[in-house]
């Protein structure tokens, strides 16, 4: 048995307390093949319906998050650990995004004139079909949300297979689904084993399939979906750089990088995990930095200071330690935390390594947790080169006063996504994905909405 499953049954597992709070069986061939089936029977009929209709069961969902935020939030607090003040603006994140595409989705839906003549040939944005999402726990309602809301918009039904540690968030949303009306079908919960997904991803009644999750379980995933000729999103990991140049604020800078590496107690995919301070500035930037993150809190996940709460798993807890020690057997220095504390929960504090270089651990690889990796560069050129010798490629963050070399490292970031002067994050508004190991395909803006559509071409009297 494992920190989040049986044999026979995912397990709920309070990582603050070791508490178990459920154990959720895995569902028989016979019950996964009812759920495909109820989505490909409520494709037919959802995709019918107008996008203002579908639309309209947005705004019904962005209503029923929000008269649920409190009990959703804390089941969130519990099942992984994340702050409750955390969790609840995670709730909000989600009404506001089923808000936002209820508002715009539908014109990005809209037929698409092309350069044909006498508009004799338009593109239509036509639904998949059913979409298989195997999601993550570190954000277990927006990480569901994101995709889901934009692929229902687009008329897909939606089948979600959640981690098993995120059992009951998963239960939740698929009540707050029933109470905002949507139709049998259309979003529907399966709890099964790998081999499941397997024999999901296979089924002729799956369109298509996303992934968030690790670039082992991408390659797993991709691998599957390919065999199967299948469209795939995959969101896969990050080791984000986060540039510092000299001209920086650095009172800016310090704040988006604490925020940016340390919330969700560092368990983000897009996250500020190597920071890379060019030499000038390196030295004043760290006292900063590490003076900023010994005043976060770590503790109770429901305690309203608590900004640090305890990681989903020990396993994962153990995994960053070891990642932790290698890193300083090589030569980088501890500047804070860096120890497992004793008692019960899966708490780590927030970590500071200095002096990291390109050959260390915490350099190559994704640490995900609550430690921040400071590497120094040499000026503009080195940090941009520094930045792009990664396996990943999700988003990178710049702070200069220079917004020309801005524009022009910008050019050469070798990331889906560059913040500029202010930490990354996924937003409704701009689309989000990666390159490299961090996956392929987009959620968010109208990428997301037409990832899973076929775009077909309807032309007119050609001759």
């Amino acid at each position: 048995m494992t920190s989040v499953s049986s044999h026979t049954h995912a397990l709920s597992i309070n990582p603050a307390t070791g508490e178990r709070i459920g154990a959720y069986p895995y569902q028989s061939d016979v019950a996964l093949d009812a759920a495909l089936e109820r989505a490909r029977h409520g494709f037919g009929q959802w995709k019918r319906l107008d996008v203002a209709n579908r639309a309209g069961h947005m705004v019904a969902l962005a209503q029923v998050l929000r008269d649920n935020s409190e009990a959703l939030a804390r089941m969130i607090t519990q099942e992984m650990g994340k702050p409750l003040a955390q969790a609840r603006g995670e709730i909000e994140k989600c009404a506001q995004l089923c808000l936002w595409y209820a508002e715009h989705g539908p014109a990005m839906l809209a037929p698409e004139a092309t350069l044909v003549e006498h508009h004799k040939a338009r593109i239509e944005y036509r639904p998949l079909g059913p979409i298989l999402a195997v999601m993550p726990w570190n954000f277990p309602i927006w990480q569901v949300l994101r995709g889901a809301v934009p692929a229902l918009l687009a008329g897909n039904t939606y089948v979600l297979k959640h981690a098993p540690n995120v059992m009951g968030s998963a239960y939740l949303l698929l009540e707050a689904m029933h109470k905002a009306g949507f139709p049998e079908g259309v979003f529907e919960l399966v709890n099964v084993t790998p081999d499941g997904v397997s024999r999901a991803i296979a089924d002729p009644r799956i369109a298509a399939v996303t992934l968030t999750g690790s670039v082992r379980a991408g390659i797993a995933i991709g691998a599957q979906a390919g065999a199967a000729l299948k469209k795939c999103v995959l969101e896969l990991g990050g080791c984000d750089p986060f540039i510092v140049l000299d001209d920086a604020d650095l009172d800016e800078a310090v704040k988006a990088a604490v925020v940016g590496r340390y919330q969700n107690t560092g368990q983000v995919c897009a996250a500020a995990k190597r920071l890379i301070i060019e030499q000038g500035v390196v030295e004043e930037f760290t006292r900063r930095f590490v003076e900023a993150t010994r005043a976060l809190v770590l503790g109770d996940p429901l305690a309203s200071d608590t900004y640090i709460g305890p990681m989903a798993r020990f396993d994962l807890r153990d995994e960053l330690h070891q990642q932790v020690e290698a890193t300083l057997a090589e030569g980088a220095s501890l500047l804070l935390g860096g120890t497992k504390p004793a008692g019960a929960g899966n708490y780590y504090p927030p970590t500071v390594l200095a002096g990291v270089t390109d050959q260390m651990t915490s350099f190559k690889q994704e640490l995900f947790g609550p430690v921040a990796s400071i590497i120094t560069a040499r000026d503009a050129q080195h940090a941009l080169e520094l930045a792009n010798d990664s396996e990943f490629g999700l988003t990178a963050t710049l702070f200069t006063a220079d917004l020309e070399r801005a524009r022009q490292m910008t050019d050469e970031l070798e990331t889906g996504g560059v913040f500029i002067n202010g930490y990354s994050a996924s937003d409704p508004r701009v689309t989000f994905g990666g390159v490299k190991k961090s996956g392929f395909g987009r959620e968010l803006s109208h990428f997301g909405v037409r990832e899973f559509c076929n775009a077909q071409t309807v032309w007119l009297d050609r001759r």
